[in-house]
């Protein structure tokens, strides 16, 4: 009975038990949603350093976690009128190239999980320090802390999009964004996005929210959005790749993928449910962390 729970799975020769990989991916997801952030981006190191997953194959399992756990969460924003959808689309539509070029760039330049810990670590490392420094330069307003207990107030509204910029409302302020500027982040994270295996969107949150000042709670349903579809794209190049790099194992483990997706989708609705109930700076903390915790894990594997 004990051998029936206690699992190798092939594809990726991962050895554990069969409950693990769902526990941790609701736990995680549980939290990062609440910030725009599906969990892949903490679920890499896990894989990498907890399960021994290190072959490039890891990049396209995580990405199948996205697919399978991220519907829930982009359901509830949805569903609570807090998608901004000019910007959905701007994610979607940067990401996405960079996505695929992100996945060639991983197989041909950064196959060694080493070189690969040092270029994620030093990209994450950057992004948390700027997220910590706006965490305590700017202070809410008296009137985003007060929005955020008006549940009337607490939806998307007003929403304007043009080739130069896009506008909505959200909590009584109305806040403005460069549709290009937003464009050409959303390409560049797209490659890095790639190369990492979380589809772009999980480092896109972070970025809208230290550089462009906009809410965590008006950005985390785009954020999703744009993973969620980067990352079937993502999915496909790595399948479609490993008949390239015949050599190694690219393609994603897709049982392990579901059972890490499995628990996810559970914390994201949840998480995306409890969201509006936790103060904002809570929710960036949550995002720091995360970012800090994962680069001086990838820093430190590479030094040592």
């Amino acid at each position: 009975m004990t051998d029936l729970f206690y699992i190798t799975f092939p594809v990726s020769g991962v050895t554990t038990w069969i409950f693990i990989p769902p526990l941790v991916a609701f736990a995680v997801s549980f939290f990062t949603s609440m910030g725009g952030v599906s969990g892949a981006f903490v679920l890499l190191p896990f894989q990498m350093s907890i399960l021994n997953y290190t072959t490039p194959s890891v990049s396209g399992t995580n990405q199948l976690f996205n697919i399978i756990a991220i519907p829930s969460g982009v359901w509830r924003y949805v569903k609570e009128k807090r998608m901004v959808w000019p910007l959905t689309w701007a994610v979607i539509i940067g990401t996405l190239p960079g996505v695929l070029i992100g996945a060639w760039v991983r197989l041909e330049y950064l196959p060694d999980s080493k070189d690969f810990k040092s270029f994620a670590g030093f990209v994450l490392l950057y992004i948390g320090i700027k997220l910590f420094s706006d965490i305590i330069k700017r202070k809410e307003t008296v009137q985003n802390n007060e929005s955020a207990k008006d549940k009337t107030d607490f939806v998307i509204t007003e929403t304007r999009f043009s080739v130069k910029q896009a506008e909505f409302r959200f909590g009584g302020q109305k806040y403005i964004f460069s549709v290009p500027g937003v464009f050409s982040l959303c390409f560049i994270v797209g490659i890095i996005g790639g190369i990492y295996g979380i589809g772009g969107g999980a480092i896109i949150a972070p970025f809208f929210v230290a550089f462009f000042h906009l809410p965590v709670y008006a950005v985390a349903g785009a954020s999703l959005m744009g993973t969620f579809v980067t990352s079937i794209a993502g999915v496909i190049t790595y399948q479609v790749l490993s008949y390239v790099y015949s050599g190694i194992s690219v393609a994603p483990d897709w049982y392990l993928g579901f059972l890490f997706g499995a628990g996810g989708f559970a914390g994201m609705y949840l998480g995306a449910r409890c969201q509006k109930h936790v103060p904002v700076n809570v929710i960036k903390l949550i995002l720091c962390f995360c970012v800090l915790f994962v680069a001086s894990k990838y820093i430190y594997d590479f030094i040592k």
